[in-house]
């Protein structure tokens, strides 16, 4: 299979480092023209510098905006107004305690992690819609399904990404527009690489022993035995995006690692 993507655009909210950044680096590599987003200009930079480098003839866009914000968000599409792909995988995660979170600490993580995807969608879908082609993918969780008594907050915004995904494919049905929610498990991503790598530190053992003993004691189920990488979950994202999978629509679709113990 040959995904050829020249001549579309896509936007890769969250795109700097980690999955994001992997999105994007495939995206372009299947001939897309890609827009980078972070908050920081110099983040972005470096993103945009990285990618081009490895991929010389890439059509890249750079875009600093906090998409946490409506501001933030006016500030992308401002600059952005079309798009035929949207990957909504801005995100963070914090280890924390349910009883000791503020109103303030969920209403931000809301913010960040659902609500740029909602006004991403709100933009670009209606476009897309009377194109008769497009592409919106969420980057959620397997913790969206299993949600983490130590990260419960984080838990809901990702079960809100599913709900929304699907409402989102129910309401362009027909259309010729796609919208799909992607599920990766443990991934050596900026975050949860950063925090393996600390612990590792602390421990006086290997990243790769610290990733073991986060899957024995966190999610044992796995059935990889191993982090995925922040390629193999670009591979599906790329894959949803292309023309070939035009039958897949409202579908969370898990790279999980088979950490889920589910069929569906």
């Amino acid at each position: 299979m040959k995904i050829e993507l020249k001549g579309r655009k896509a936007i890769v909210t969250g795109s700097t480092a980690g999955i994001g950044r992997a999105i994007a680096e495939g995206l372009a590599r299947a001939g897309a023209s890609v827009v980078i987003n972070g908050r920081g200009e110099q983040r972005v930079a470096a993103a945009l510098d990285e990618i081009r480098a490895l991929v010389p003839d890439a059509e890249l866009t750079g875009i600093a905006a906090d998409l946490s914000t409506a501001e933030g968000s006016a500030a992308l599409v401002a600059q952005v107004a079309d798009a035929d792909i949207l990957v909504n995988n801005l995100g963070t995660a914090h280890l924390n305690g349910f009883f000791e979170q503020s109103d303030s600490e969920w209403l931000d993580l809301f913010q960040l992690n659902v609500m740029s995807g909602v006004r991403a969608a709100r933009h670009y879908l209606p476009a897309m819609a009377r194109r008769g082609w497009g592409r919106v993918v969420f980057i959620s969780s397997e913790s969206a399904i299993m949600i983490p008594k130590e990260m419960i907050d984080y838990g809901m915004t990702k079960t809100a990404q599913l709900a929304v995904s699907r409402g989102l494919a129910e309401l362009v049905s027909g259309t010729g527009v796609t919208v799909n929610a992607v599920l990766p498990g443990p991934t050596r991503s900026e975050i949860l690489g950063n925090w393996m790598k600390a612990t590792a530190q602390g421990q006086g053992i290997t990243q790769e022993e610290a990733e073991q003993n986060f899957l024995k004691t966190m999610r044992p189920t796995t059935l990889l035995n191993r982090f995925t990488s922040t390629e193999e979950i670009a591979n599906m994202v790329v894959y949803v995006c292309s023309e070939q999978a035009s039958g897949t629509s409202g579908a969370a679709l898990r790279v999980d690692g088979g950490v889920i113990r589910a069929i569906f």
